[in-house]
């Protein structure tokens, strides 16, 4: 038999939280109201605030050296949603899942569909995979997919893209995810001109293929695993490649896809105004692209970026609805526990982002005060909000103790005894 978490025992856990809680929320209430925020308003923003799982986040991850499996780690996709479910029930701020193909092997995708549904589970983007060679495919990645010199290999990754937005479609999802390892190692091994135009000339065969109501979300990265040139480096390339495509396509901004002083916030400012911000792939970093967990390195970052979002939804930017979705590796921690304490750090820092005092962040920013505004920021940034959090998941059922709950139901020994060890690396990775 499956083991879930049942709903009775988190509610009792909380029986041993809620004094405590009551306390720290009206503590913090009241704070609030000394500043002139209204908590209502905030509370219903942070209820309806929800983040994608990644399917491919709940097994281990990986190095370019080495992965180290850990005990009960999900065999297929149903068991991956067995996990995400777990990890909705106690953060309960991931209800949708983002599914990779073909890491996810999906054969049926009415029955999974049905499955997710039964958990209280939805379909968010899906992506794409031609950065790695598949078991019988005609054709190899090794120099590119969409890019490379050979029709063939282009019209394999083509292909392989457009049954991605079928089997989407099939589930629920309404955007693909296309990221690509295309580029370089020496200088003069490709061409750069060249390249990006075989680029653009294989995206505009699968934005053909978008259903009405779907966009497709260009993401970039700076390097990795070509190190000389990469195809889609920056934002800068993800933009140019989006306006050609037209308005069904936007640009994805992953938070450890840039170089390491580089001013993700004004990124995400631009693209806002440029009405083709797609969304979020959170993580958080220290080196390059770690894919650590959200909100573990750089919080400060993380709520700046929120900052820009709210303030864009206060001045009713045009076509603003990103997406949002965590995408980091798990190499030494249990996956699940990482899962939810960056769901709730992706939510704190939006929750952050809400008590700023805009009208005084405003006029500040008008009168030339640096110190000033800063200091607006620093305010909100500095505000333990996790009164605000907890109080949003227990009126939604979730935890208020989510670790400690999370641990206490032994979710992962009983995983352990369900799930023996296959060896294969359900994250995809290595």
């Amino acid at each position: 038999m499956t083991f879930r978490i049942d709903q009775t025992f988190i509610e009792q856990a909380n029986v041993a939280e809620i004094s405590a809680l009551d306390q720290d929320h009206e503590a913090l209430a009241r704070q609030l109201r000394r500043r002139g925020i209204a908590l209502e308003p905030v509370l219903a923003a942070l209820a309806e605030f929800h983040v994608a799982l990644p399917s491919w986040g709940v097994g281990t991850g990986g190095t370019r050296f080495a992965r180290f499996p850990m005990q009960g780690e999900p065999r297929g996709i149903f068991e991956k949603l067995d996990d995400c479910a777990t990890v909705q029930q106690i953060a309960r701020a991931t209800p949708t899942i983002s599914l990779h193909f073909p890491w996810d092997n999906v054969d049926d995708p009415a029955a999974l569909k049905t499955y997710a549904h039964k958990l209280g589970l939805g379909f968010d983007a899906v992506n794409s995979n031609t950065f790695q060679d598949q078991p019988g495919a005609a054709q190899s990645y090794r120099f590119g997919s969409l890019t490379h010199t050979d029709a063939a290999v282009r019209e394999q990754a083509i292909a392989h893209n457009i049954a991605c937005i079928k089997l989407g479609a099939a589930l629920g999802s309404k955007a693909l995810t296309v990221w690509i390892g295309d580029g370089s190692n020496f200088a003069g091994q490709a061409n750069l001109t060249t390249s990006f135009e075989r680029y653009l000339e294989s995206m505009k065969a699968i934005y053909a293929a978008l259903p009405a109501d779907w966009q497709v979300f260009i993401e970039h990265k700076l390097y990795e695993p070509a190190f000389y040139s990469t195809v889609i480096a920056d934002w800068g390339s993800s933009l140019a490649a989006a306006v050609e495509l037209g308005p069904k396509a936007k640009c994805l901004v992953d938070l450890g896809h840039h170089a390491p002083t580089v001013n993700i916030e004004q990124i995400v400012a631009r693209l806002v105004h440029l009405r083709k911000l797609a969304g979020f792939h959170f993580n958080d970093s220290r080196y390059g692209d770690d894919d650590l967990d959200s909100g573990s390195v750089d919080p400060f970052r993380l709520f700046l970026v929120f900052n820009e979002l709210v303030d864009a939804k206060a001045r009713g930017a045009a076509e603003f609805a990103p997406a949002y979705m965590i995408d980091q590796s798990h190499n030494v921690t249990d996956p699940v526990e990482s899962l939810i304490t960056s769901a709730i750090e992706i939510q704190r820092a939006y929750a952050q982002a809400l008590l700023v005092d805009r009208a005084a962040l405003a006029e500040a920013q008008t009168r030339n005060d640096a110190l000033g505004a800063h200091h607006i920021l620093k305010a909100a940034f500095n505000t333990d909000v996790s009164p605000l959090l907890a109080e949003v998941r227990r009126q939604a059922g979730g935890a208020i103790a989510p670790l400690k709950t999370y641990r206490a139901s032994c979710y992962r020994a009983h995983k352990a005894r369900e799930r023996p060890a296959s060896g294969i690396a359900s994250a995809g990775i290595v």
